[in-house]
């Protein structure tokens, strides 16, 4: 099966979408006269062609994100770290011996200095320069100066090991405290020094877990667009960009070839942080009757956006930092009160963040961004896509959360633990576009994406399944047309638009 991957990249145009397309319900196309010259000569092989917009199996998995019934009642966040650690604990028990088949397991507390052993346990980094509430109240907080702006890395750092029975330092140069934040649990092998630390000789994470093999039923050819950081209300956003990338998923821009692919989308699904609200607004206190007006102008903006959307494929929308939902993971979905345009239509769903989900037998999961921008904080990488990858081999989504990022203190359980590698990991509201795979030993493969702001880049992701657009088109290779004349992508797609910009990427899958 050949699956392929591309992105779309939009800036605002002068120029009227053109071509009337609107699924599910699809119409002509206006007579070839209403175009314009340069566009005439490819229109009249057009015909009067319709497409129907292909359909996917869907199946929404956010139960175990959400939260229905229960009800805080002060307890303590040490109930999700119990939680975890048994959890994870068992998981690498069971490892342990293809790993280590001679040597002992034992708690934090059963050590002995000198003789080599395992113990299993939840990592806690020390840092330095890690905001505490109560350095708001001290003097000294002065005197220690940022080594980066949002970043809080210390070469002093060190890393610590707790279970149930006590916690232990870590020393040795095999860790190094830099790639590693507070909430990991992990198997160490090493010994007890004369000072009471534990000297790590080698280590054993999670890794990635197991993964349903894709369906080779069927290798129709579908796409699922992914956009995230519209933040409508800020000024950044511009209508007209997303208006254009409105236009073009649902068929309303392009000539028969790009109707075709737009017919193929099988879905969209907007990755949090839709909307963007002046903090003064929500501060509390009693606003100004204009001002009221000015906090709902956003969401109204975006119930109508999403109301021509829906009107044309399935919709999912996740909460994200900025958007009008609870400020704890997991995010639970948007009041439908907030879209009543787009709740009309029975393909508008809101859903939780983390939002997983099945389409045609293929597993999504991803977020909004909050679980990648927080390890940016407090450790570091050489790109992004580096944090994706360490949330799979430590088999959890969030593993800062509760420490420094706010979740619901569950007591039974921990949802952000992965216990089914998905095929594909989005997260939205990063700074660039990224994209690569990821190798599992047991032949897992997931496509790994970072889906930047488009109110910054006016960029949306579009993931597998899909199909390379033209025997032309090789690995990596990009095609741009600014509407000066006839350019490689109008001679490859049959279109252009003046200042809309569109580039492809396509990359074999499988």
């Amino acid at each position: 099966m050949s699956l392929a991957f591309f992105s779309i990249a939009l800036e605002a145009s002068t120029h009227t979408p053109l071509l009337s397309f609107l699924l599910p319900h699809p119409i002509h196309p206006p007579a070839i006269s209403a175009f314009p010259p340069f566009l005439r000569r490819d229109m009249s092989e057009v015909g009067s062609k319709l497409f129907e917009r292909k359909q996917a199996s869907y199946k929404n998995l956010d139960g175990r994100f959400e939260i229905h019934t229960e009800k805080y009642q002060g307890q303590q966040y040490s109930h999700i770290y119990f939680t975890r650690l048994h959890h994870m604990r068992n998981l690498l028990y069971s490892l342990v011996p293809k790993w280590k088949p001679n040597l002992p397991v034992k708690t934090v507390l059963g050590l002995e200095e000198g003789k080599e052993c395992i113990i299993v346990g939840t990592i806690y980094k020390h840092m330095k320069l890690k905001p505490s509430i109560l350095d708001e109240y001290a003097k000294e907080r002065s005197k220690v100066p940022l080594v980066k702006p949002h970043n809080f890395m210390h070469p002093d750092d060190h890393l610590i090991l707790e279970d149930e029975s006590g916690r232990v330092a870590l020393t040795g140069s095999f860790l190094d405290p830099s790639a590693f934040v507070t909430g990991i649990v992990v198997a160490l092998h090493g010994k007890e020094t004369s000072k009471g630390d534990f000297l790590v000789q080698d280590m054993l994470e999670a890794g990635i877990p197991p993964q349903t093999e894709l369906p080779l039923s069927s290798r129709e050819d579908k796409y699922v667009v992914f956009v995230s950081g519209l933040s409508i209300g800020s000024s950044e956003f511009n209508p007209l960009q997303f208006q254009l990338l409105i236009d073009h998923i649902t068929g309303h821009l392009g000539d028969e070839n790009e109707q075709s692919i737009a017919s193929q989308v099988v879905r969209l699904v907007v990755a949090g942080n839709s909307v963007q609200i002046s903090q003064g607004l929500l501060s509390g206190h009693t606003i100004a009757p204009r001002d009221q007006s000015a906090s709902v102008e956003p969401i109204k903006e975006l119930d109508i956006l999403l109301n021509q959307l829906a009107a044309a494929m399935p919709v999912d929308i996740m909460p994200g930092l900025d958007d009008p939902a609870n400020y704890s993971l997991p995010q639970q979905p948007l009041n439908r009160c907030l879209f009543p345009g787009a709740f009309a239509y029975n393909t508008f769903l809101s859903c939780t963040n983390p939002h997983q989900f099945e389409l045609d037998g293929v597993l999504f999961l991803g977020t909004s961004g909050q679980n990648i921008d927080d390890l940016f904080k407090y450790s570091e990488a050489k790109n992004r896509l580096e944090f994706l990858e360490r949330t799979m081999r430590w088999r959890h989504l969030v593993p800062t959360a509760p420490n420094t990022v706010g979740c619901y203190p569950f007591t039974d359980r921990d949802p952000f633990l992965v216990e089914s590698c998905p095929h594909v990991y989005f997260v939205g509201n990063q700074e660039k576009y990224e994209t690569a795979f990821m190798q599992g030993p047991e032949k897992q493969l997931v496509r790994l994406i970072c889906i930047p702001k488009f109110c910054q880049t006016g960029i949306a992701v579009a993931a597998p399944p899909v199909i390379v657009f033209s025997s032309a088109c090789t690995d990596w290779q990009v095609w741009v047309s600014t509407g000066a004349g006839i350019s490689q992508l109008e001679a490859i797609f049959g279109f252009s638009y003046g200042d809309l910009l569109l580039v492809f990427w396509c990359l074999d899958f499988l």
